[in-house]
């Protein structure tokens, strides 16, 4: 994560973390297994009152940092919570308040969003390598919207009694977002498999749903700015926890190789181990670096904070999968059972590895930024 954290973000990512080992140690989130919702309840609200849920919310909303960059502390609950394989709709419920926060909207579902009394996620559109594309369509008759098409996959879409929608409109030309309350007539949940053990994903239909034209958040047919900025939320939090999930792997297996020994030897001092050991902690001090680079860009708002936040999307999601994968063949047959801890973080890197575009899919955009300054006469 970043180097140069100043006390209080040091006491905030300790406490996190300390809470986390205390609350989901790896037994617990195992027996998260066939949980309906995949998180306890008043766990997350006692994680609300350490400030997981306002960091991105203004404080006159309610909300607050702890540095004075909001995304910046988020991360740091990220990482936690990749470090710990931890349950709960960590980057749903900041990206939905965030937005929230910014548009000055449903004051009453913000402030059960900051206590952790209420849930909300967001039915985000299809992320692919020329960008988003929604795939709910909605029109206006009358007073009210009515809203038609499905969302997949959408994160703690069964525990959430909120429904951030982001539509395309109905004559094609812009984007509008509502919000939905879950129990609305015409909105259908199908649950989808997922090999992460405590997150749930579903897929949400709506089937000519209809809502008040006030529950629309921000400007009607503009809401492309803000569904931008929900993306490269999102993407911050999934790379921080990947980096997480990606350290706590690599730590077991270092320790496992000392722990263990061959021909009166410890497995980590054979050369073999040590070569791969050694390209182990490149991947992960890479990703640590470019997590740290992107959330920067994005906390700033830097004209660069898209590229990098690809570049650590792609290399993240490649080499995350690959160290834990490594780790697993270290540890031998004892790293595939269910009974010990490692494949814990290695669902939570190959689920967010898929997440809001996949690796291939961001070096695609990676290439067309590069393709684009070519055509500018811009040096890449």
């Amino acid at each position: 994560m970043l180097l140069n954290l100043s006390e209080d973000q040091q006491f905030f990512r300790e406490n996190t973390d300390r809470f986390l080992s205390e609350q989901v140690p790896p037994d617990a989130v195992r027996a998260l297994r066939d949980d309906r919702r995949g998180f306890d309840l008043t766990y997350w609200r006692r994680g609300a009152e350490l400030g997981w849920t306002s960091l991105l919310v203004d404080e006159e909303h309610g909300g607050g940092t702890i540095s004075g960059a909001g995304l910046v502390d988020l991360s740091l609950v990220a990482y936690a919570f990749g470090r710990r394989a931890a349950p709960g709709p960590l980057a749903m419920t900041n990206v939905v308040a965030a937005t929230l926060s910014r548009r000055d909207a449903a004051p009453d579902v913000l402030a059960a969003l900051l206590s952790g009394e209420g849930i909300a996620t967001w039915c985000a559109p299809v992320s692919g390598p020329q960008g988003w594309r929604s795939t709910v369509e909605v029109r206006t008759d009358g007073n009210d919207l009515v809203l038609q098409g499905e969302a997949r996959p959408v994160e703690a879409a069964g525990a959430a009694g909120h429904l951030l929608v982001t539509c395309r409109d109905a004559d094609g030309v812009g984007t509008t977002q509502v919000l939905v309350p879950a129990s609305t007539s015409g909105v259908g949940l199908t649950p989808m498999q997922t090999v992460d053990l405590t997150r749930r994903f579903s897929v949400v239909t709506f089937d000519d749903v209809r809502v008040s034209a006030d529950a629309v958040i921000g400007t009607a047919g503009q809401a492309t700015a803000d569904v931008d900025r929900q993306f490269l939320t999102y993407l911050v939090v999934l790379n921080a926890e990947s980096a997480g999930a990606m350290q706590t792997g690599f730590e077991m297996t270092v320790e496992w190789a000392f722990d263990r020994y061959s021909f009166g030897r410890p497995l980590a001092s054979y050369q073999a181990l040590k070569h791969r050991f050694a390209d182990m902690m490149s991947w992960l001090e890479a990703s640590h670096a470019v997590s740290a680079a992107a959330c920067a860009a994005v906390e700033r708002e830097s004209d660069e904070a898209p590229e990098l936040v690809s570049a650590a999307k792609a290399y993240i999601g490649q080499y995350g999968v690959e160290l834990l994968q490594d780790c697993v063949q270290l540890h031998g047959g004892i790293g595939v059972t269910f009974e010990h801890d490692l494949h814990l973080y290695l669902r939570r890197v190959i689920v967010d590895r898929a997440l809001a575009g996949t690796p291939a899919d961001h070096l695609q955009r990676i290439a067309g930024v590069v393709d684009r300054r070519a055509g500018d006469g811009v040096a890449a």
